[in-house]
């Protein structure tokens, strides 16, 4: 979504986050689209939402499988209409937003089963890109690890060629969190410029890609 975002004509203005999944049904509402001061209890003040924010930018919203079916009407209507109320509100406010969206569900299930609007998925579904599995594309490993090392660790941490062996050929399944979480762990620990097999967990060091480890 970053790439996206900064490779396209919207660079230089906002790119907005929001994890769906992290936010109970009524607060994803006013995160999304704000709300007026006395909507409810506790709303002393006016607060934009953050499709208010993304105006002229875009809006990530990650694990949208997630939100329920009254959230997902608003949405909708942002998508076609390009305008939404804050919650509490009573004039439409117009935003010119570009809306990416993530899950690792299948939406297409989640609609058989009456759980996510058929109308909301083939409005989203415009430009759709699969991310393969880490496991699926070992030749981004490498690259992935070098570039988490070098944000985490500075300029003099590297990783040994038999260490970099060790994980390319592990199966991540926990794909590219997993992996950071795990440079980031080799990085705190290790006083060496130079990351080992040593500084390696046993399950990444004693793995091996047959049948039992990789069902």
């Amino acid at each position: 979504a970053r790439s996206i975002h900064e490779l396209s004509s919207r660079h230089d203005r906002s790119l907005i986050n929001v994890h769906c999944a992290a936010l109970s049904e009524t607060l994803l509402e006013s995160e999304l689209f704000g709300h007026e001061k006395g909507a409810f209890t506790g709303a002393d003040h006016l607060a934009k939402g953050r499709f208010e924010l993304a105006h002229g930018g875009t809006i990530f919203l990650d694990e949208i499988g997630e939100i329920n079916q009254e959230t997902q009407v608003k949405l909708l209507r942002v998508l076609q209409e390009g305008e939404f109320m804050r919650v509490g509100g009573t004039e439409p406010i117009k935003v010119d937003v570009r809306v990416i969206c993530a899950t690792n569900r299948d939406l297409k299930k989640a609609v058989k089963e009456g759980r996510f609007r058929e109308d909301l998925y083939y409005r989203l579904n415009v430009i759709q890109i699969q991310l393969p599995p880490l496991r699926e594309r070992p030749g981004d490993i490498e690259d992935l690890v070098n570039h988490y090392v070098k944000q985490l660790g500075g300029p003099f941490k590297r990783v040994s060629a038999e260490a970099m062996a060790s994980l390319v050929r592990y199966n991540w399944p926990g794909n590219v969190r997993e992996l950071r979480n795990m440079v980031e762990r080799m990085v705190v620990l290790s006083l060496k410029e130079e990351l080992g097999v040593e500084d390696l967990p046993d399950e990444i060091k004693d793995y091996s890609p047959n049948i039992e480890n990789n069902p």
